[in-house]
């Protein structure tokens, strides 16, 4: 949704929008340094690659093996960043979508690790596990290999609001610690159960009687391990998975997926000036699908970029209240808040440096 403030009409593109000398004059009292540092690596042979300002999403098809962490460090240093973040860890065992943010991007991570998400996993009946993955130690065995109707009539009872107890090795913490690190260390601990969005989960192939394909979409907090733990034990046949894939996180789906190999290779073309890694990002806003945007004029930004509200008068002010995200002649400002007749900012962007090309920011449109 866009609308505009009634004070004023949107003025024509500004080339820098306020604020962007500020970062130039922060940054200058640090060239000294960096010029020392940069003969520094010359002398001992190894160039010193610069961290730059680069802002977007990068929508990372994480292969399995790789923890979220990894994948993060190595977009970091494809992109040669100064600032990233992930939205949501994935599992080492998981393949998929991991939005990963970049410099400025890392404000909007919020708007993403709150947004639904989809999986399609694998189950394989007839052991239960530790860890409730295939890298766990077995704990529970059973003969039983459920039929897809026995699964199916479960299945409406693991849908909604339904209260979940998160596996033994999980990031949930005890007295400060983290579970997994409870459990690698060989104690127990008693996890209170949670309630949790389930809003789809369905069948989508049964290949043979000890395996089960599942499609999930649920909200923030879900476990899916723990829903092959629960299902596996109510038809007394124990399960864990054994695959797992992420194909939706809030805005980011498959078609917003770039392969770590394809990402490496349009990195290689870039360094050689044959494309740019902009192609590989998608812009910061695309986080903020889901909330309004509000364009405002020229007048109105450089007040909020300075961190002072805008009142918000006349017939045509938004009715709306709440957050929304401020543009100013198309280009992201601000988040902001709407309420008593004005538009308070929280977080300003300075959207200077690399960032998604004009095709992706069309796409995203």
């Amino acid at each position: 949704m866009i609308v505009t403030t009634a004070n004023s009409a949107i003025e024509p593109p500004i080339d820098d929008p306020d604020g962007v000398q500020k970062n130039i004059s922060l940054a200058s009292p640090r060239e000294e340094d960096r010029g020392r540092s940069a003969k520094a690596s010359r002398a001992n042979g190894q160039p010193r690659r610069d961290k730059r300002d680069v802002h977007g999403w990068v929508v990372l098809d994480k292969p399995i093996g790789m923890t979220s962490t990894q994948a993060v460090a190595i977009v970091k240093r494809l992109f040669q960043a100064k600032r990233a973040g992930h939205a949501g860890t994935l599992d080492p065992l998981a393949s998929g979508g991991l939005p990963i943010a970049l410099g400025e991007a890392t404000k909007t991570v919020p708007f993403v690790m709150d947004a639904r998400k989809r999986y399609r996993f694998t189950v394989c009946w007839g052991e239960e596990r530790d860890t409730d993955d295939a890298e766990g130690r077995v704990i529970m065995t059973s003969e039983i290999r459920p039929s897809a109707e026995a699964i199916s009539a479960l299945l409406p009872g693991f849908t909604g609001s339904i209260e979940q107890i998160p596996p033994q090795y999980s990031a949930i913490k005890v007295q400060g610690e983290r579970a997994y690190d409870l459990a690698r260390d060989g104690e127990t601990v008693e996890l209170k159960s949670r309630i949790v969005e389930i809003y789809h989960l369905a069948i989508v192939d049964q290949p043979d009687s000890s395996h089960t394909v599942f499609d999930a979409e649920c909200g923030k907090g879900t476990y899916v391990r723990a829903l092959a733990r629960d299902i596996g034990r109510l038809l007394g046949c124990y399960g864990h998975i054994c695959a797992l894939r992420r194909t939706l996180v809030g805005p980011f789906g498959e078609a917003d997926m770039i392969p770590l190999e394809q990402l490496e290779a349009l990195c290689d073309r870039a360094a050689s000036g044959e494309g740019s890694l902009a192609d590989a990002l998608l812009p910061v806003e695309t986080a903020l699908d889901d909330i309004p945007a509000l364009a405002v004029t020229r007048a109105d930004a450089a007040r909020l970029h300075r961190g002072q509200a805008v009142l918000l008068r006349g017939r045509d002010a938004p009715n709306c209240s709440g957050t929304v995200y401020v543009t100013v002649a198309g280009r992201l400002l601000a988040l902001a808040e709407i309420g008593n007749g004005e538009l308070i900012p929280k977080r300003v962007f300075n959207l200077t440096g690399l960032t998604a090309s004009s095709a992706r920011s069309h796409e995203s449109v």
